[in-house]
């Protein structure tokens, strides 16, 4: 645990990503087995206590030491794991220092009733360091700046092997990643995992940027449509199906559907969405279905489920992945046929120049897509995010003038800051003007707004909700976002999509800010 612990303090330190590979390298070098694969679940999202939950932890904290002190204490840090670990009153020599594998192996083997008392002991032995690093492995989100992809690459750079060729085994493996260990270390073969439903690592795209547009030879891309929805990995083979997320993770038991509609042999990319009579229904209406476990008979009826194919990476068992864009498209063509239910091709567009493509993306806000694709017509399919192949022009953000309501403080390098911010539009009401939320944002501004936007929130205040502070309507905040939905969660009936801030309007009187009408005429049918 120490050598963990050791490397989570210097990863939340370090800011850049260099230096970030570099302590990760050294952890895979040093720590023993298994203990640096239960570090490497733990950077990379693959290890999930299900008796540990934050709420245990409050409960054991609050019997140590007084619930109000407490919860003021986690109100000013605004990070559990910190605020418990700082808090925690040890008892030296009480217990042993745990390792990293007995924390894991004991909380996967413990009954629920077990779970406090080895949390408490374990914390009564750990110096604060290690009980912050101890509470950020079980409750997950370790939030160090590190995601699965990084740790992935500093694996891979340590093994001095492709990333490509960690990603493309990463889902055949189980923690502690023993035979990926021996084989990176020279001792072992390469693990195969179960190639007929492995996932295949996807293809990424690049943000089109104004000089990339200006040099961009239009006759060497094909070009298609960026629809919004959420990209998935079709695998039909030997008899097996599965529906798999860009990150890998397995989702057919949300879409039944599409599974049942998988009697084929071959590995497809495309993108899932909810299509009724032949239209594409917003975002809104897929999101209902996803992280299901089961999904109801009404919503498969409601909500039907559909994917656009983009690409083919085999057919039957070819890899055809090391062809040209062009000559995958002819496959997928010729293997789709006149058609197959619950698929369909998303289709190339006629481009003749950069005139005619700005104005095809013109029109994407009006058709509700996403914007444009750009890829190179003797592309491979390699994984990852290359540069230059694949090209990505979302449309321009829609932007609305919101009045901050509620603010939060944020987590890692955030903690000491009110840093999420809940922000309304006017409606009428009986008793007049009232702000109602329309939605909820943490970035889009600099460290100094940030830092001016906390002191705003501290000197404005009117009321707490636990970590939550409630402020006089004062501010406007220049929100972007991509697009807005009907919402039955949401007070004003309304979700925005993706919003950020884009700018602070210290110069606007909150009463000029715009009104929820003004959202509600953005929202995009089907």
């Amino acid at each position: 645990m120490k050598d963990f612990a050791a490397l989570l303090d210097a990863l939340i330190f370090t800011p850049s990503r260099n230096g970030k590979l570099r302590h990760m390298q050294a952890y895979f070098a040093t720590a023993e087995d298994p203990h640096r694969g239960w570090g490497l679940a733990g950077l990379t999202g693959g290890l999930d206590f299900k008796s540990a939950k934050p709420a245990l932890v409050r409960a054991l904290v609050e019997e140590r030491v007084d619930p109000a002190l407490f919860r003021w204490s986690y109100d000013f840090v605004g990070d559990l794991a910190e605020t418990v670990a700082l808090i925690w009153p040890a008892r030296p020599g009480a217990n042993r220092p745990p390792s990293l594998d007995e924390v894991v192996t004991r909380l996967r083997l413990a009954g629920k009733s077990e779970v406090p008392g080895l949390l408490a002991g374990w914390l009564d032995a750990l110096d604060a360091t290690g009980r912050w690093a101890l509470l950020k492995l079980i409750t997950g989100g370790l939030r160090v700046g590190v995601s699965a992809r990084l740790a992935k690459t500093a694996l891979a750079e340590f093994g001095q092997v492709d990333v490509a060729e960690i990603e493309e085994i990463w889902h055949g493996l189980e923690p502690p990643y023993g035979p990926l260990f021996d084989w990176l270390e020279g001792r072992g073969e390469r693990p195969e995992p179960n190639e007929s439903v492995a996932f295949r690592p996807m293809m990424l795209a690049n943000p089109l940027e104004d000089r990339d547009f200006e040099s961009l030879d239009f006759a060497a891309y094909l070009a298609e449509w960026k629809w919004d929805g959420i990209r998935v990995q079709l695998v039909a083979r030997n008899g097996e199906r599965r529906l798999y997320s860009r990150t890998g993770d397995d989702i057919g038991r949300a879409f039944p559907d599409i599974i049942e509609a998988m009697d084929f042999e071959a590995v497809l990319d495309g993108e899932l969405l909810v299509v009724r009579d032949g239209q594409v229904a917003p975002f809104n209406d897929l999101q209902q279905r996803l992280g299901r476990k089961t999904v109801s008979a009404k919503l498969l009826d409601s909500n039907p489920a559909h994917v656009r194919l983009y690409d083919m990476l085999f057919e039957g068992g070819e890899d055809i992945r090391p062809l040209r864009l062009d000559e995958r498209r002819q496959r997928l063509e010729s293997w789709y046929g006149a058609g197959r239910p619950r698929f369909d091709l998303s289709p190339v567009l006629s481009v003749a120049g950069r005139e005619a493509l700005a104005g095809l993306r013109a029109e994407a806000r009006t058709a509700g897509i996403e914007g444009l694709m750009l890829k190179r017509a003797d592309s491979a399919y390699v994984a990852g995010r290359p540069k230059g192949p694949w090209f990505k022009w979302k449309r321009d953000p829609l932007t609305l003038d919101v009045v901050l309501m509620y603010a939060q403080r944020g987590h890692g390098k955030r903690s000491s800051f009110y840093s999420d911010y809940t922000f309304g539009a006017w409606r009428d009401s009986e008793a007049g003007a009232e702000l109602v939320p329309v939605g909820k944002a943490y970035f889009g501004f600099t460290d100094e707004e940030l830092r001016q936007l906390d002191k705003w929130v501290r000197d404005n205040t009117v009321d707490r909700f636990g970590p939550v502070r409630a402020v006089a309507p004062g501010l406007v905040l220049e929100v972007a976002f991509d697009a807005v939905h009907p919402s039955t969660r949401h007070k004003s009936g309304l979700a925005m999509r993706f919003p950020r801030v884009k700018r602070i309007r210290w110069d606007k009187p909150a009463d000029e800010a715009d009104r929820v009408e003004t959202l509600a005429a953005l929202v995009e049918t089907a």
